[in-house]
């Protein structure tokens, strides 16, 4: 069997009664309903369809930069795979508590479940004890190809760490590969051990909002590494706040006097991107529909095309949830959140309409939407413009929503780039002294 392994920086073993630790890649689920004031549904929020056509769409794209002697391994292993060793009926390993892989990694506990397989912890006994996540990919073919179309982009940005003390990509908010394997049809990526995502600290702590100087050390972390990916010619395409994990999620409680109830507060703010399963390169095939619905960019909808234009929306709407607690645009129909952003940001440009493969959306050269409907109520009650949406004046305030406008702009060539928007002021107490 082929065995290929890159070592990068040791994962930190989880301690502390509320520390709850997580794979740096969060559970895959149908996309699911929720509520507008209150979130009715597991920690894992996924855009399921999308999904599902992007991995084997990339997959086969990805098919033919794979080596012959990796495509081979990975038959071979099917063929002579051990009566031993089974899986259940949707294609899962069974383990139990105690299961080694490779006689290295002892598998502790379960972390997740999804579509693609399950996610465990692990002990490293290679590693003195280190502690790891493995995603189990399910011994079926499309998930296989899916996770070797992760795996190639993984090894991609973890080759651009050369280990020169001038490259910048230790210091850049990306998750860590440490190694894959195939374990009898299995392929196991193993990968630092993270804490929970921002989506999960959030619901866990009621939904109540990250503070505006928290939100500028996420955000300016999470831009870093995106803007990285960028300039490395990759889009991510599924940004979102499940995407995103705090690297240790220790906090301690405090009593707010105001909403009279405890609250968690993070003792730190460090955190790291994750998921890059449905990463794509700018030379490869764009599907037409990319990005969980919540953060996706009107030109996906619209199917104007697309660019990595599309990961700053979602980074702007993540930036918005933050600062809300919930969602801005709650919705399954794509319509209705074209509605919701003219609620919020107002019309859409004519000419953005015109050119729209989407002709049902369009009526003389306006969204063709019904304010009187019920579907219309609905927007008008839980959307309104975006600055009011602002719960102070002061200047941090003002500077977050002047940033937020700008990364919600209709229009991708005058939307800002991850480039500019780190150099925007709301950044400036951040990098007094630094250089970015």
């Amino acid at each position: 069997m082929e065995y290929r392994e890159q070592e990068a920086k040791e994962p930190t073993s989880a301690s502390g009664p509320n520390q709850d630790r997580r794979f740096g890649e969060p559970v895959v689920e149908p996309e699911s309903h929720r509520d507008w004031h209150h979130y009715s549904k597991s920690s894992a929020r996924s855009g399921h369809s999308q999904r599902s056509r992007h991995s084997q769409q990339g997959s086969r794209r990805r098919r033919a930069r794979r080596s012959p002697s990796r495509q081979d391994d990975l038959k071979s292993h099917r063929r002579n795979r051990s009566r031993s060793f089974e899986d259940d009926e949707d294609g899962h390993l069974i383990y139990h508590n105690g299961h080694m892989l490779r006689a290295r990694y002892e598998i502790i506990g379960t972390l997740g479940e999804g579509a693609f397989g399950k996610v465990v912890e692990c002990i490293d006994h290679s590693k003195g004890g280190a502690h790891v996540a493995v995603k189990i990919i399910k011994n079926i073919d499309r998930y296989r190809e899916a996770a070797m179309s992760e795996i190639d982009v993984l090894e991609q940005v973890n080759s651009l760490d050369c280990g020169d003390h001038l490259n910048p990509f230790k210091a850049l908010a990306c998750v860590r590969m440490l190694h894959w394997f195939d374990y009898h049809g299995h392929i196991c990526i193993v990968f630092e051990l993270l804490g929970l995502s921002t989506y999960d600290f959030l619901k866990e702590n009621g939904f109540m909002p990250f503070t505006v100087n928290q939100i500028r050390h996420i955000a300016y972390q999470v831009f870093k590494a995106v803007r990285f990916l960028h300039r490395n010619k990759l889009t991510h395409t599924d940004l979102k706040p499940e995407n995103i994990l705090f690297v240790r999620s220790d906090y301690h409680i405090e009593y707010n006097s105001k909403t009279k109830r405890d609250e968690r507060i993070l003792k730190n703010t460090d955190v790291k991107v994750v998921d890059f399963g449905n990463a794509v390169y700018d030379h490869e095939y764009h599907t037409s529909v990319v990005s969980t619905r919540h953060y996706r960019a009107p030109e996906v909808i619209l199917e104007l095309g697309w660019n990595q234009a599309c990961d700053v929306w979602s980074l702007g709407c993540i930036l918005i949830e933050y600062y809300l607690g919930l969602t801005l645009f709650q919705t399954h129909d794509s319509k209705e959140h074209l509605a919701m952003m003219e609620r919020v940001l107002g019309p859409i440009p004519g000419y953005l309409l015109q050119k729209t493969k989407k002709r049902r959306y369009v009526h003389r050269g306006q969204l063709d939407w019904d304010e009187h409907s019920s579907s219309g109520r609905y927007v008008r009650k839980n959307c309104k413009p975006l600055k009011q949406y602002m719960s102070s004046k002061s200047s941090d305030h003002e500077q977050l929503f002047d940033l937020i406008q700008k990364m919600l702009e209709y229009d991708v060539s005058r939307r800002v780039t991850l480039e500019a928007a780190i150099r925007h002021p709301f950044f400036d107490p951040l990098k007094k002294g630094k250089k970015q």
